[in-house]
């Protein structure tokens, strides 16, 4: 009997690794024709004289309200060069970028045929690592000075909580939460558990868009601290149904356990052994479980309501 349920879930599982193999070879024929235009290195290149060409080009990037005497300082600004320098070694062409954004969009494509490819521009912005990514119509901004490597010396100054995130790796799941909140529907109501599940739907999408990424890069822990959230999952969910916080109303509780951090508040010993960001990681396991558990598509989920996903997850957290 023990042999025979052994070679069931064997066969399952084959099955499944067989499907979604099937799935990724039809997304790999998606045709994705990204076009990557380097503002960055075209300002970079740019002079005194040459300055109103680049202005009529791309407008966008210099508001009417900034006099030129300030983008002719910044040309030859020391701080600006030196982004400049080091945005071409980790940057020095477009294949790094390509080799991210392609598999990315075609993966978006499948999931949601109306998604259009957006036109790719990036730029540098002074290390603004709260707007690494930027979607604006058609166009994506991607900032490039934010992704040299979680530990250059241009990111000293920045808790090393935001800074372990800003590495050329973290381009992909950025972008692809970017495109996530254009698909999930916002929580009708402001609980806690209406937020943790909004979370949750952008972390599934990253598990479809993503496959080769991490759990823990899309989440944006490093390893150690999603494996301290693995091992201490059913410790996590007793404290949040022992203390009645999945209702709640609260606004700490996004400050608490939603928001970027350098580790979440329990008001307990554990709080500096803690990543941040908690409420979103047990979010992710209870859409998972729902996926899991129901015959539905992505689609339908970005639009489901949390207390329904919550409610038929039957999430049980691991042991």
């Amino acid at each position: 009997m023990v042999k025979y349920c052994a070679l069931v879930l064997l066969g399952v599982f084959f099955f499944s690794c067989n499907d979604e193999s099937k799935v990724e070879k039809e997304i790999e024929r998606i045709p994705i024709n990204v076009e990557i235009i380097r503002f960055d290195k075209k300002f970079a290149a740019a002079t005194a004289e040459t300055l109103p060409k680049l202005k009529a080009e791309f407008p966008e990037f210099f508001p009417k309200q900034y006099n030129d005497s300030i983008w002719i300082e910044k040309l030859t600004d020391t701080l600006q060069t030196q982004l400049e320098a080091e945005i071409e070694k980790t940057f020095p062409n477009e294949e790094k970028l390509e080799n991210i954004l392609i598999p990315l969009f075609q993966h978006i494509k499948y999931y949601f045929p109306n998604f259009k490819t957006p036109l790719v521009v990036t730029t540098t912005s002074d290390v603004d690592y709260r707007n690494k990514v930027i979607l604006a119509d058609s166009m994506l901004v991607i900032a490039l000075d934010n992704y040299l490597g979680a530990d250059h010396r241009f990111y000293e100054g920045i808790d090393k909580y935001i800074s372990k995130e800003m590495k050329p790796s973290q381009i992909g799941p950025d972008v692809a939460e970017t495109y996530a909140r254009q698909y999930i529907k916002p929580p009708n109501k402001s609980t806690f558990l209406g937020q943790i599940i909004y979370f949750g739907k952008e972390l599934y999408l990253k598990d479809l868009w993503l496959p080769n990424a991490t759990n823990a890069e899309k989440i944006g822990y490093t390893e150690e601290e999603y494996q301290w959230a693995e091992e201490n999952e059913e410790y996590m969910w007793r404290y949040f149904i022992e203390k009645e916080l999945l209702y709640s109303t609260d606004p700490k509780l996004g400050a608490r356990f939603i928001s970027p951090a350098p580790f979440s508040k329990f008001y307990l010993e554990i709080d500096n052994e803690s990543p941040g960001m908690l409420g979103r990681y047990l979010g992710w396991k209870i859409v998972r479980a729902y996926m899991e558990k129901n015959d539905t598509d992505v689609q339908r989920l970005m639009v489901t309501d949390a207390e329904e996903i919550f409610t038929n997850s039957k999430y049980k957290p691991k042991k």
